[in-house]
């Protein structure tokens, strides 16, 4: 048997979906059988799309997605869980979504009842309810089209609901890669379950993500507690502040140091599909695997969603336009920060003359 056709991930990953083998195509419609685990997460995906569709509509609150965001990832990863790798893929998912669930929560995302709480406030936005100072090209024509209810409805049921329930799924899709490998593929010497150096270096990537996004969002807690409790309290804002957005820390690096770090771990979380084969050969036969997808959408959503955040910024706050200049958005500038370490050591030596 030629190795490079005796795990074809595409066409198993669709026997898997449609209930086929080699030698029937009638599976599909066969409910008597139990589901296999990809056929599980593909049907909790579109229970969760219809479940987040219907109430969203019905209490008005249209972060109903936001509030699974940090769940549906483990849960399909749980129902994936076939050996010590996959085992692995689950704990890693699981620390990220517990700490984001419980970012959520401080944020008042979670209340009772459940579909109230906290709403993303780009929605208010998108639906024209707060106007912004500013028109950008880029937005006018969809801020005017999504105002009418029939269209936002639509945007409601095919990109909130649906399409970010499926790219949740897409995105632990190394998942299923391993899974499969693991499942369909253990006969063969070229393909192995055991875990590698691609597995730590993996989970090494997927942590220090984590621990950065960590990071990140501490540091914007405190600044928003922080600004809100001295307008509260009437004290004068001045810094940082008086600008309204934080600039400092992790945010001096990079504008969004949490929404980088999460295009990171899913990266990193890719290096999984490739970690389940044995063999340097195996690994690159199947380098460009589909699992892929999952993670270049998600970095296509951010690169979409970022600049829209970044537009309602700039209306909001006047100084943004200068921060936007001097700090990348996702990518840090190494020369620049070798440039600043170096003259803040050169400062430090001139002090230490001086005194």
């Amino acid at each position: 048997m030629d190795s490079s056709s005796s795990c074809d991930l595409l066409r198993l990953t669709f026997d898997e979906i449609l209930g086929t083998t080699a030698t029937t195509t009638t599976a599909l419609f066969d409910f008597t059988d139990p589901l296999s685990p990809v056929q599980l997460c593909c049907l909790t995906c579109l229970l969760f799309s219809v479940l987040v569709f219907v109430v969203s509509e019905l209490s008005g609150n249209y972060s109903q997605t936001d509030k699974i965001w940090s769940i549906t990832p483990f849960v399909y990863t749980w129902i994936l869980i076939c050996d010590s790798r996959t085992f692995l893929m689950f704990i890693l998912s699981a620390i990220w979504g517990l700490r984001l669930s419980w970012n959520f929560f401080r944020r008042g995302g979670y209340t009772w009842p459940p579909w109230n709480g906290d709403e993303d406030y780009r929605w208010m936005y998108l639906m024209g309810k707060v106007p912004l100072r500013d028109e950008d090209y880029r937005f006018k024509y969809l801020l005017s089209v999504l105002k009418n209810k029939w269209v936002w409805m639509m945007f409601n049921l095919f990109f909130i609901s649906i399409y970010q329930n499926v790219l949740l799924l897409l995105v632990v899709s190394p998942a299923v890669v391993a899974n499969i490998v693991a499942s369909k593929c253990g006969d063969s010497s070229f393909y192995s379950s055991s875990l590698n150096m691609l597995d730590l270096l993996g989970s090494i990537l997927f942590l220090s993500f984590v621990l950065i996004e960590s990071i990140a969002d501490n540091q914007q807690q405190r600044f928003q507690n922080e600004k809100h409790r001295r307008i509260a309290s009437g004290e004068t804002l001045d810094g940082e502040f008086l600008d309204g957005f934080t600039r400092s820390g992790l945010f001096s690096i990079i504008r969004k140091p949490n929404y980088a770090s999460e295009q990171g771990l899913w990266i990193s979380f890719g290096i999984f599909s490739l970690a389940s084969f044995q063999s340097g050969i195996a690994r690159q036969q199947h380098i460009y695997n589909w699992s892929h997808l999952g993670w270049c959408m998600y970095v296509m959503l951010f690169c979409g969603s970022g600049p829209f955040t970044e537009y309602i910024s700039l209306s909001k706050y006047p100084r943004y336009a200068e921060y936007m200049t001097e700090t990348p958005l996702f990518v840090p500038n190494i020369f620049k920060l070798l440039f600043r370490k170096e003259t803040s050591n050169k400062k430090k030596k001139q002090e230490k003359i001086s005194l």
